[in-house]
Parts: structure tokens; sequence; C-alpha cells
């Protein structure tokens, strides 16, 4: 979630309900997928990392209870026979198996398992960028996923453009207006650029706060994740 500031409700949410999650439900399988017309390298946090041509899907299985979990597609990668390179999108300092969230741009899965009621929260976020679309749906028993499909990179404003993909202006600025270091903010023409075409993902860090961006399923719900859906 966009950990460090886009997840204010629901991290209190899953620090809340932490003693609560559940010993006795099965991990949950994370199906991730590229369908990109490129390799994508693959990256989780828990999980680690592996690349993936078009095409080629790696099963992750993540334990119930999981919090701050994300999911994201590292592009442009150099690895060398000891797992150690760089990507130009979503690096995970120089990992092949990443042990540490990815640098921006980045698209973000991002969930917390049986937390709150036993319910899994997720979302897609933009907090951190954007590099590929992505669909992040329930496989069972859930039947609400979500999706940011648009060309984002086509068409991101120059002051935000990165190589490989578009930068979220708190990344850019790094200025309260846009990164709600004070704990409040508001959406701003930026942000508004990425939720007008991802409506279902966060543009900015309190956009919980305005919109309907975290979702909800049963405990013990399985996932796929694909890039460019």
């Amino acid at each position: 979630m966009s950990i460090h500031k886009s997840f204010s409700v629901l991290s209190i949410l899953w620090i809340t309900a932490l003693c609560f999650a559940p010993s006795t439900i099965s991990a949950a399988r994370f199906d991730i997928r590229n369908n990109c017309p490129f390799p994508v390298w693959a990256a989780a946090v828990p999980g680690g990392g592996r690349q993936l041509n078009q095409g080629e899907s790696w099963p992750l299985d993540v334990n119930a209870g999981t919090t701050g979990g994300r999911v994201w597609a590292r592009t442009g990668c150099n690895f060398d026979a000891s797992g150690h390179g760089s990507c130009q999108t979503g690096d995970c300092g120089g990992l092949l198996e990443c042990q540490a969230y990815g640098q921006p741009p980045n698209t973000l899965a991002e969930y917390g398992l049986n937390q709150f009621n036993n319910l899994d929260f997720i979302d897609i976020s933009l907090v951190d960028g954007f590099n590929v679309a992505m669909d992040f749906s329930p496989t069972s028993p859930c039947d609400r996923g979500i999706q940011c499909t648009a060309d984002i990179n086509g068409q991101c404003p120059n002051e935000l453009k990165a190589p490989g993909g578009c930068n979220n202006p708190c990344t850019v600025y790094k200025t309260d207006e846009y990164c709600c270091n004070s704990g409040s903010c508001q959406p701003t023409d930026l942000s508004r650029f990425f939720k007008q075409l991802c409506p279902d993902a966060y543009s900015y860090p309190k956009d919980d706060t305005t919109s309907t961006v975290v979702f909800t399923c049963p405990g013990g719900t399985n996932y796929r994740v694909v890039f460019c859906p």
C-alpha cells in the first residue's frame, strides 16, 4: 500500500487486526502472469522475484495474516548469475530476489491478508507512479477485481516522465502538497491525471479519504496479478 504514505486508514486496520488473524487458514495463492510483449522481472514482498517472459506465470503462496504485501513488475533489468544487477523501473536494491520494496516508478498491487473481520484488503496504487498496466483480481471466491490498464506512460505529463515509466508527483517534487507529509492534503491536477485514467487506483497518499480504492474479499481468497492484461 504505499505503506510509507498512502494507507492511512488501512494501516490502522491492519495493525489493529494483527492479533486476530486466524492461524488455521491456508496460504493464499497468487498467480502472477506476464502478458506484456516483453520480459518483466516480477517482484513480490514477501516472495522474492523472477524473470517472466511473455505468457509465463509464477505461482506464489503467501501466508495467512501477511500485511504490507506488494507485487510489481520490474522492467529493463539485467542480472548476473549471482542474481545481482539493476532494473530501469521497480529495482529493489539490485537483487533479482527482492527483499525490499521497489524504486519508483512502479505500478503496485498491494494487500493484507486475513485482517479486520478476517477480510483481505487489496488495492492497486499509483502513489509510486506507473510502469506497466495491471489487473489485480480474486480467482475465488470473491468477484471484485481491480484494473489499471490506461496508457499512462504515453500520456504522462512532461514533468513526470521517467525512463520506462511515469512518476507520481510526490516522487518528483517531494513537497507536502503532493506527499501529504503533514498527514493531510487534497487532490491536485497531477493526481487527477492518474485518477481520471485509473479511477479504481490510489492516485495520491490520501486517496482513501476521497474515493473507494481499497477492496475486500473473504480471508482464504486466491488472486491473480496480470501485467499488461
